[in-house]
């Protein structure tokens, strides 16, 4: 199977969709580089109006595939990877709205894609963390930054310093999340969501994002 599906419906709505369900769709390279060049082809289509992440499966995302850290030739090739396709860059730059859908597991690089999208609509029950710091990795995909810019300071600090998970209720209470709805109201949620985002002039939209950005 394609760890990554894509598609763009009649609305201009893509769908990107993360497709390692036996993995607890945890994101390895071929999946990085591939959500990379399905959000460059969003960024670059004029039809497309609004970009939607979700996964199949149990969860959202268990994180990064741990089992492909340390097999880069080099450190030297491993950042020149990463600085040509730097998927959390394209995310915090594309003007069009991003909205992550989300269930069970939000782990690691699954936290972190979703902190750079403009609204997150979770499952009741969902578990959001970085428990790669529990094994002295660094959260590499920006989570030290946008977290403490989400949600309050001390939550944060806590969340990066001991991996421990949080649940809906305190990920609702401290804006990690935007609304939590019932499993069988998921879909609807987000397609609310996505709705409200296609009734928006595309140039306000790029203007609001650039704005909450600090560009002038």
């Amino acid at each position: 199977m394609d760890p990554v599906l894509f598609e763009i419906d009649e609305r201009g709505v893509a769908t990107i969709t993360l497709n390692r369900p036996k993995q607890l769709n945890a994101i390895n390279m071929a999946m990085r580089d591939l959500i990379w060049e399905y959000l460059t082809a969003c960024r670059d289509i004029p039809e497309v109006k609004t970009v939607v992440f979700h996964g199949n499966g149990q969860c959202f995302s268990a994180g990064a595939d741990i089992s492909e850290f340390g097999t880069s030739p080099s450190v030297f090739a491993s950042r020149e990877a990463r600085h040509e396709r730097d998927l959390w860059i394209e995310m915090l730059k594309i003007e069009k709205p991003l909205i992550a859908q989300l269930h069970g597991f939000c782990y690691g690089a699954g936290l972190e894609l979703p902190l750079f999208c403009d609204l997150r609509i979770a499952e009741e029950g969902s578990q959001f963390a970085l428990p790669e710091v529990t094994l002295a990795y660094i959260p590499s995909a920006g989570g030290t930054q946008t977290l403490p810019r989400t949600i309050p300071a001390g939550a944060a600090t806590d969340m990066v310093l001991t991996g421990e998970p949080i649940g809906t209720e305190n990920a609702l209470a401290w804006g990690l999340v935007t609304k939590v709805v019932p499993k069988k109201e998921l879909r609807e949620a987000t397609e609310l969501a996505i709705t409200n985002a296609l009734l928006q002039p595309t140039a306000t939209i790029k203007r609001r994002k650039a704005l909450l950005h600090h560009e002038t």
